[in-house]
């Protein structure tokens, strides 16, 4: 994957370019796409639908907490698995093997950028309208991981593949069975 070839090149941009106000922001960013401010934002739009009635909504916000999920805990796995150094960490070794405890070894894929994606692009392909525009959230958090030297360009690239690979396996696979469920019991559907 090319992502690989730019990672040293991307360091070094990021390290030269910058500032006291712009490293505050993007913390900030970092802080708002962690997974537990996008389970609560999830959690809060489901009850919204539910309370509202709108099953269609409902459903799509729970797809988007599924892919989520699925998108969070497989790239933990990975990240565990593989122990790669945050751009931050100077180690002999880039790739340093499993490695359960110590985050600054937990580079590889971004952890808040394959859930984000995840979380995001079920929206995206339910409504271009509305998910489109939300794309930016997960643009902007993966550009903020790599401004903080706390993912490299590949960490961010293969993160967002995976999101992508999560949301669309809940789209495709999960997302009929809950409206096929739905249509089973009525007094879960919208009619």
């Amino acid at each position: 994957m090319a992502a690989f070839y730019f990672d040293a090149s991307v360091v070094a941009f990021m390290a030269g370019h910058q500032t006291s106000m712009m490293r505050n922001f993007m913390l900030n960013v970092s802080q708002f796409g962690d997974w537990p401010e996008h389970f609560l934002v999830g959690l809060a739009l489901l009850g919204f639908a539910l309370w509202r009635g709108n099953k269609k909504w409902a459903r799509i916000f729970l797809a988007m907490l599924i892919a989520f999920s699925i998108a969070g805990l497989t790239g933990r796995a990975i990240k565990v698995t593989t122990g790669r150094a945050r751009p931050s960490v100077k180690a002999e070794h880039g790739w340093n093997g499993p490695r359960v405890t110590g985050s600054k070894y937990h580079s590889f894929p971004s952890g808040h950028v394959d859930a984000s994606v995840g979380f995001f692009v079920v929206l995206l392909l339910a409504n271009r309208r509305v998910g489109f525009p939300c794309l930016a959230i997960p643009i902007l958090i993966g550009f903020s991981r790599m401004y903080l030297s706390a993912h490299y360009l590949s960490d961010v690239v293969c993160a967002a593949v995976l999101g992508i690979g999560s949301a669309v396996v809940v789209v495709k696979l999960i997302q009929p069975r809950l409206e096929k469920r739905e249509s089973t019991h009525p007094k879960w559907s919208d009619a």
